[in-house]
């Protein structure tokens, strides 16, 4: 598979934790959707996609530093996929991305995410409030990874 020969390039497992390397170079294509609007309510909108027919299978759960391309525009984004545990129980997996420094309505458009960087494995947090905490903690990383 494609997917899991860049990830196996660019990654080390070790204890099956995965350490950070220099570039995933993954892009994922979708249309952004309605999410549960919670990015937006805390300070950190995101652009939720629909990725049908995208093999994620072996790009691990957690969050990444990475860009998104609207409009041929290339902009710094964090990206988290997986299910979102500390917002929904049982839900799908999910793909959101929270771009950098960018304040537009992209419901509807087609957009395309690249991962850069494995910033952090997926976890539940106990609150809302340590969810944002760990949110923006997860922004200066990405900003210091991608300038």
């Amino acid at each position: 598979m494609y997917i899991w020969r860049k990830i196996q390039k660019n990654y080390q497992k070790v204890n099956s934790k995965v350490l950070k390397s220099n570039r995933l170079n993954i892009k994922i294509i979708g249309r952004v959707i309605y999410g549960n609007g919670l990015g937006h309510r805390i300070g950190f909108p995101t652009a939720n996609l629909s990725a049908e027919g995208c093999d994620l299978g072996a790009v691990a759960n957690g969050v990444y530093a990475g860009f998104a391309v609207v409009g041929g525009v290339r902009h710094r984004a964090i990206v988290n996929i997986g299910f979102s545990p500390s917002v929904i129980e049982g839900g799908a997996r999910r793909i959101e991305a929270h771009i950098l420094d960018f304040d537009a309505d992209l419901y509807g458009q087609t957009i395309e995410v690249e991962l850069a960087r494995f910033i952090r494995p997926e976890q539940k947090f106990p609150s809302r409030e340590a969810l944002t905490a760990q949110i923006g903690r997860d922004v200066a990383t990405a900003r210091a990874i991608l300038q």
